[in-house]
């Protein structure tokens, strides 16, 4: 748009067809009865009457009909050169408000230019151009000039429009994919956090998930499939929902991940996968952990600060087929916070793994001695977004890592 007002025009804008943005693929008439079209931009030049903006308002949409020389470039695929306001657009800006400057300064506009927009064959939209009446008119060689230019805008359109598409998706499989945090389950409450790792990605190989089993128990995991784009996405998806089947099942915690080790050495991407299991029993006030080359869980007991758990044994990532893993059971008597979370809290460039492990449980200390009102229904949520705030370990450029955690208030009742 610089490119053309207020140097070349004093005013510019770009519509383009509904039916494209909103990606409709039916099949059209080739002359259409009617186009709609959506004002995705406008520039006027500095010494262009102000009111054009109220008047041509960015992210209208107009319907013009086929005789208009709008539809008519959509629809032919040809240049319209025009030497005033055409009808249909002449009675639509006089209906507006006869008394309005800035539409008499529209109607007296000398020059119209009419670029369409076509990529790879089909049409997504137009170039209008406006000169005044001291400017002289358009000329055929400008013309060929903007529609060299509206070529090389249809290419980034359609570049922004696949980015947001894949993004929309991105996004409908991460919602889809993540449990409702605050969830208040007998004996336990449950929330949550993720951040992705840097500015571009929205989903990545961490997951973790919320699953209630029979007899009072409840299963929580955070899990890392190694990467961060779409493969390491659906590698994420497929383990997460191999587990949630195996949780379905009525087998052990350790029988459940010695499964899942399975299915991850047969899964494309998700060998050396990590996660931590948890399994909170409410009746025997048990809590029984497995690991699989994941960082320990932390636990803070009422005037006790945060640690983390000795596991029995740490495991290796899923999908080596190293033989059955090794279950750690503690026998929790008090209300405990628990804290699951993902390599991506606590590894740095600049302090090893345990360094950033310390400092994690030392914040875990500190957002909950803040907490005015721990059995509020957003306490625990708040205390996942101020630890996932106070993970940017020494700067933004410094997470290179998904950032996602579990945190569950498990509170033993009477037997």
């Amino acid at each position: 748009m610089h490119a053309l007002a207020p140097g070349f025009c004093d005013a510019a804008s770009v519509y383009l067809l509904q039916r494209w943005l909103l990606e409709e693929h039916s099949r059209t008439a080739a002359d259409p009865p009617q186009i709609e079209a959506r004002r995705l931009a406008l520039r006027i030049g500095s010494d262009t009457s102000e009111d054009w903006e109220h008047l041509l308002p960015v992210g209208e949409v107009l319907v013009f009909p086929r005789h208009t020389p709008y539809a008519r470039a959509v629809a032919t695929g040809e240049t319209q050169l025009l030497d005033g306001v055409d009808r249909h657009t002449f009675e639509r800006l006089r209906s507006t408000d006869p008394d309005d400057a800035g539409v008499d300064a529209l109607l007296r506009s000398a020059s119209f230019l009419i670029v369409p927009l076509r990529l790879r064959g089909a049409a997504v939209g137009f170039i209008a151009c406006t000169r005044g009446p001291d400017k002289d008119p358009f000329t055929r060689g400008e013309a060929v000039a903007v529609e060299s230019l509206g070529a090389r805008a249809c290419v980034a359109l359609d570049n922004a429009r696949r980015y947001e598409r894949e993004r929309r998706t991105a996004l409908a499989i991460r919602r889809s994919l993540l449990p409702e945090t605050g969830q208040a389950f007998e004996s336990c409450r449950v929330a949550h956090g993720y951040r992705p790792a840097g500015q571009d990605n929205v989903i990545g190989g961490d997951w973790y998930d919320v699953l209630p089993r029979g007899d009072r128990r409840l299963a929580m995991i955070v899990g890392d499939a190694m990467g961060h784009g779409p493969e390491s996405a659906v590698a994420m998806i497929q383990l997460r929902t191999a587990v949630r089947t195996l949780a379905a099942l009525d087998i052990s915690p350790a029988e459940l991940m010695d499964r899942l080790d399975a299915v991850a050495g047969t899964t494309p991407g998700a060998s050396f996968a990590t996660c931590i299991y948890a399994e909170w029993d409410a009746e025997l006030h048990t809590c029984t952990f497995v690991g699989a080359g994941h960082p320990p869980p932390l636990i803070r007991g009422p005037g006790r600060p945060a640690a983390p758990v000795a596991l029995a044994s740490a495991g290796l990532p899923l999908g080596l087929a190293t033989g059955p893993y090794e279950p750690t059971v503690l026998h929790l008597s008090e209300p405990t916070l628990l804290l699951l979370y993902s390599d991506g809290l606590v590894e740095s460039r600049t302090r090893d793994i345990d360094q950033g492990i310390s400092r994690l449980a030392g914040a875990l200390d500190a957002v909950t001695d803040d907490v005015p009102d721990a059995a509020h229904p957003d306490a625990l949520p708040s205390l996942c977004r101020r630890l996932l705030a106070d993970s940017g370990h020494d700067g933004a450029d410094d997470v290179t890592d998904d950032r996602t955690l579990l945190l569950a208030e498990l509170t033993p009742g009477k037997n």
